[in-house]
């Protein structure tokens, strides 16, 4: 029989694996456009009720998302686990309930209301994206196969941003540009895209059912029990995951990077209509274009890193750069206030398209290599733990951003529902957009040159791995093996697989060094 590790991931599989990031790509990026304009416009709540919305429902979802991870990564030893799988259940689960993102786009209903509906979209996109972002680590260990997983979800991701900003603009053409039924149709259209592709993602993944060592006999053992046992266990594997060196430069160009795109997204609409004095069609006519561009980018990127082996951290640069030149061209439209070609910025945002889709496809990519490492110090497989800390701590990031960006344009004055706004909030509108998004980029951009996750570093990790599990002694090392342990997870290696630091691990809470 095939161990579903050696099954091979071909093209249709990984879009059936993919195909739920229109969910995760999408809902977010109607969400990033959209709802914020949509509350304020025709919900009656000002920026900072809007604003509290996001803040509130996300920080609470980030405390479930690690929750979940430890879950998913236990759930294989109760029944529902072992009959439908650890991870694949909760997509079986939640598909149906993807209707639920229809009823955030009612119009005239009360705060609670819209704080009620965003938390229960919040708490199923956890429920949703942690165990599934799991599965790429769990159907192969292949380098590229995993890269091809990764890459086509991406694609998938693009084309639901695609379609997020595109399909309003479509709806427009019939019912006016300033019609709030756009929305609410929209919400409808894409509840049932959502289901269908989450149902795809359960039919065609499957799950890494490997033949447990006796050290995982013992672990079971000891977090059996009470709540607060598994509360225990929990929070030691959140701290430990950040032990991993690896993993806390990703957490960093991952966050950051991500950040500046969701402060970039949320006030884009603001400065198309007030900066430029355009209108939502143009927003969703440009926003198009580049998430139209993101989805050749993306598999341009996939060529850069399979193909011609760039490094993940030199794609990266590339990627910011990039996304640096469109920011100082779009400064200078606004100060200058010179009539651009429709062609010309049409290319700029194909430009970003392109570049944006790298900034997102990366860092996913790094990821699904990160358990890897991890099993490196711990001995043990924990993809939902590091699923969940990254959802985490996207979600408390863009909350924060979020209200950040709302506390901002109310104190610059903004007025909601008006055609025109001081300049004091325009100067906010640019700051936020141009230059917080640059600073955020910055920090990103100088984390990839202390990160060397590379392909062939991850087969000197996984050759190594293997080799430990035959039982090889650990002084058979060589010394170029034991430089690259020590860069990815941050240890000596005597610490490694059985050595200090998974003692560490367990019972040391002092602060990371």
């Amino acid at each position: 029989m095939v161990k579903p590790t050696e099954r091979r991931v071909s093209y249709g599989v990984a879009l059936g694996y993919g195909i739920t990031d229109l969910f995760g790509g999408g809902a977010f990026a109607i969400i990033g456009t959209w709802l914020l304009f949509f509350y304020t416009t025709y919900c009656g709540l000002t920026i900072l009720e809007a604003g509290s919305i996001f803040a509130i429902a996300r920080v609470i979802d980030a405390l479930l998302s690690p929750v979940m991870g430890y879950i998913t990564d236990n759930f294989g030893n109760t029944w529902l686990g072992r009959k439908f799988g650890r991870r694949r259940f909760f997509l079986l689960l939640s598909s149906p309930l993807m209707f639920l993102y229809a009823l955030l786009w009612i119009t005239d209903m009360g705060y609670w209301y819209y704080l009620g509906t965003y938390l229960s979209i919040e708490l199923l996109s956890a429920m949703v994206l942690v165990p599934w972002e799991t599965l790429a680590a769990e159907m192969t260990n292949r380098y590229e196969e995993r890269s091809r997983l990764s890459g086509v979800r991406m694609i998938c991701s693009q084309l639901g941003g695609f379609l997020a900003v595109s399909v309003p603009g479509v709806i427009m053409q019939f019912t006016g540009k300033d019609n709030s039924f756009t929305y609410t149709l929209t919400g409808i259209i894409f509840s049932c895209v959502f289901c269908l592709a989450v149902f795809i993602t359960w039919y065609c993944t499957w799950e890494a059912k490997d033949v447990p060592q006796e050290s995982d006999f013992k672990v079971d053992s000891q977090r059996s029990g009470g709540i607060f046992n598994h509360l225990k266990y929990l929070i030691l594997d959140l701290l430990s995951s950040f032990r991993i060196r690896a993993f806390r430069l990703h957490i960093i160009i991952y966050i950051f990077s991500f950040t500046a795109m969701d402060v970039f997204g949320s006030v884009f609409t603001f400065y198309v209509v007030y900066c430029l004095q355009g209108n939502t069609a143009m927003v969703s006519g440009w926003l198009s274009i580049a998430a139209f561009a993101s989805v050749p980018g993306t598999y341009g990127f996939m060529l850069l890193l399979n193909r011609l082996n760039i490094t993940p951290s030199a794609a990266l640069r590339l990627s910011y750069g990039c996304i640096f030149c469109v920011l100082a061209f779009l400064f200078t439209v606004y100060i200058t206030h010179i009539q651009v070609p429709t062609l010309l910025f049409s290319a700029v945002f194909i430009l970003l398209g392109a570049a944006r889709s790298g900034l997102y496809y990366i860092p996913w990519n790094i990821y699904s290599f990160i358990p890897d490492i991890d099993e490196m110090v711990t001995q043990q497989r924990r993809e939902g733990i590091f699923a969940g800390v990254m959802v985490l701590t996207r979600k408390s990031t863009v909350a924060i951003a979020i209200m950040i960006i709302g506390l901002v344009l109310e104190e610059a004055g903004f007025v909601k529902g008006s055609s025109a706004q001081p300049e004091q909030a325009m100067q906010a509108i640019i700051g936020l957009m141009i230059f917080a998004t640059a600073v955020l980029l910055a920090v990103s951009f100088f984390a990839t040159y202390k990160f060397t996750l590379t392909r062939e570093t991850h087969k000197l990790l996984l050759k190594e791995i293997a080799r430990r599990k035959l039982g090889g002694d650990y002084r058979d090392c060589d010394d170029n093996t034991r430089v690259v342990i020590k860069q990815l997870t941050g240890y000596e290696y005597d610490q490694v697989w059985g050595g200090n630091a998974t003692v560490e691990r367990d019972i040391d809470l002092s602060p990371i060094k």
